[in-house]
């Protein structure tokens, strides 16, 4: 269980890490492409295939955070289905609280 948390805070952080990352290299690439949409030539565009590059990168990190991401909650699954099956009185008493909770709260309203 203590290693399933330790994982889960480690997918965490690269998930935070890479959408940091990702979300600086979109800012970099719009950056470069809207400086050489106001020049011509070489230059322009050299700078549009810098900033298709960094697009390129953004997505490849996003694609992969999407792939570790799939994989741990397949993980999580996966665990919860065998919790469940191996504890299925205290799964029901767990539902069953948490429905009676939500229920109170959602009555004072």
């Amino acid at each position: 269980m203590l290693e399933n948390i330790r994982s889960n805070s480690s997918v965490n952080d690269a998930i935070n890490t890479t959408s940091t990352d990702v979300k600086t290299l979109v800012k970099d690439a719009q950056a470069l492409l809207t400086a050489a949409a106001t020049l011509t030539g070489e230059k322009a565009e050299e700078l549009r295939g810098r900033g298709m590059a960094m697009l390129d990168v953004a997505l490849g990190k996003a694609s992969q955070v999407q792939e570790k991401a799939t994989v741990k909650g397949k993980e999580l699954a996966a665990t919860a289905d065998v919790y469940v099956k191996d504890n299925p009185w205290r799964t029901i008493a767990a539902a069953a609280s948490v429905g009676l909770l939500l229920g109170v709260i959602l009555g004072r309203k």
